[in-house]
């Protein structure tokens, strides 16, 4: 029985990873990378480091970043940017929006401190 608990909970966590980085480059960070030279003088920049290296951050995280959780390659390390950058985009970019703007970002942010904790589970390429 812990052999068939142990397996769901690995198999959970692949689809975890494969489904929230899906949903993060497909539109956000592909998004910004094709738009990248059309967005990098007008791109928000909340840590006060310029739009183009903000955007560029952004590019890394929302696409890069996803692509190796895909994979599985140091799932936990990879987690960290992006918990990071949801952080930044629901309580600096969107701190005066509504609720509903900022949820997206923290449900994004909660998927991510799930993949800290847990790690990508035995279907990563390197954990």
């Amino acid at each position: 029985m812990s052999f068939i608990k142990n397996s769901s909970t690995d198999f959970g966590l692949l689809v975890l990873r494969v489904m929230v980085s899906m949903l993060m480059i497909f539109p956000h960070g592909y998004s910004k990378l094709i738009g990248f030279s059309a967005k990098m003088n007008t791109f928000p920049d909340p840590l006060g480091i310029g739009s183009m290296l903000s955007l560029t951050g952004a590019v890394f995280t929302e696409f890069v970043c996803s692509i190796l959780l895909i994979l599985g390659i140091k799932t936990r390390w990879f987690s960290i940017p992006l918990l990071f950058t949801m952080f930044i985009a629901a309580f600096v970019v969107h701190a005066n929006d509504p609720w509903k703007i900022k949820e997206k970002a923290i449900i994004f942010g909660v998927c991510y401190l799930v993949l800290i904790i847990t790690g990508g589970g035995k279907y990563s390429v390197r954990e």
